[in-house]
């Protein structure tokens, strides 16, 4: 299992006091390989749960484990370095990085991480979501199905152990999103990688091997 949360909570302070409570006693198990749709309706806190895998949140109580190591438990810096390496997320607002180019956002994880070989796996990466020829423009010269290939391959090129998509065809038009789900979803099997998936799209969803609903803060198969 690459996976597991045990009986995670999150609460989050009220503007006239008090907490609210936006996820209870979460258990959760993904495989490797495995790839898993997490719907449910707006303000279900699918977002929230994404956050919390992904390290850039803390739970209030419960345990996630990835590859066996405690997530909750570790410092910030450690969880920092232990995100770079294992984690690859992709945003329904791309979030690329306006100054630099298709490869240089790309390449940005290995930089950071001070990684080896970066050229050679920038490369590689670059030819699997098919922007070769596009890799030295910038995103406001790149269409939003070509901005989020570039996502991709920015999440992807760490080879992470596992991969997290929040609305990855959110902000495209019906067609660009059906090529991009298919590129992300054949990528995902190539390369083996485990994949968590939000989203409303209940026909993205279904491309995924198991789903699981969020509701009211608590998650049901």
């Amino acid at each position: 299992m690459i996976l597991e949360l045990k009986g995670v909570g999150k609460r989050f302070a009220q503007p006239g006091g008090g907490r609210i409570t936006v996820l209870e006693d979460v258990d959760l198990g993904v495989d490797t390989g495995e790839t898993l749709a997490i719907v449910g309706q707006s303000g279900s806190g699918k977002t929230t749960l994404l956050s919390l895998i992904a390290g850039l949140d803390r739970p209030d109580e419960g345990e996630i484990f990835l590859d066996g190591a405690d997530m909750a438990g570790m410092g910030q810096d450690r969880l920092a370095r232990f995100r770079a390496r294992k984690i690859g997320i992709i945003f329904q607002q791309f979030h690329l990085m306006p100054h630099l180019t298709a490869r240089e956002n790309i390449s940005l994880p290995l930089e950071i991480g001070r990684a080896d070989r970066i050229g050679q796996f920038t490369d590689a990466v670059l030819e699997k979501v098919g922007l070769t020829d596009r890799q030295h423009h910038l995103p406001g010269q790149l269409s939003g199905g070509e901005c989020q290939r570039v996502a991709i391959a920015r999440a992807l090129v760490v080879r992470p152990s596992l991969l997290l998509a929040d609305e990855p065809t959110g902000n495209l038009d019906t067609a660009t999103g059906e090529i991009v789900a298919s590129l992300l979803f054949d990528l995902v099997e190539k390369e083996a990688t485990s994949l968590v998936l939000v989203t409303h799209n209940s026909d993205l969803a279904a491309r995924c091997g198991r789903t699981s609903t969020l509701l009211k803060g608590r998650l049901a198969s």
